[in-house]
């Protein structure tokens, strides 16, 4: 359900469903073959298949990522969406979001770009080119005075 609700609203992450099938099909080979690696890098205290399987599959782990890049949700949060640990989304997060930056998804923790105009200072120094979410949020105001 949570997958479905997430793909199908793009003001969830500011994405089409078809942009999240490209995303996966172009990041998903990468996890799984480092995941193998991680794998084989240690020896097996298990069968081949014994142990517990994944309960966040590589599709959830990339939409919770991308949800906590786009709107700074913490990880317990996107965790009762998905019906797995804190921990589980913390290691999620931290597979997805370097397969992310290494293809060109790019978000500096360390900087804090607060107008459009820093934001572009900051891509012409940098010799870049960016991609701004420009999607209308509703903000409720007191009326003045």
């Amino acid at each position: 359900m949570t997958r479905a609700a997430i793909i199908s609203d793009r003001r969830i992450t500011g994405l089409s469903a078809a942009v999240i099938a490209e995303l996966v099909a172009e990041v998903a080979p990468l996890w799984h073959e480092r995941h193998q690696a991680r794998l084989a890098s240690r020896s097996r205290k298990r069968a081949v298949g014994a142990g517990a399987k994944h309960r966040m599959v590589f599709v959830d782990r990339l939409l919770a990522t991308l949800v906590h890049l786009r709107h700074g949700v913490t990880h317990d949060v996107l965790a009762c969406w998905f019906g797995v640990d804190r921990s589980t989304v913390t290691r999620a997060i931290g597979e997805v979001r370097p397969l992310l930056s290494e293809r060109g998804c790019t978000v500096s923790p360390d900087m804090r770009l607060r107008t459009l105009a820093e934001v572009v200072d900051h891509l012409g120094q940098a010799g870049k080119t960016g991609i701004i979410d420009g999607t209308e949020i509703r903000v409720r105001r007191p009326a003045v005075g």
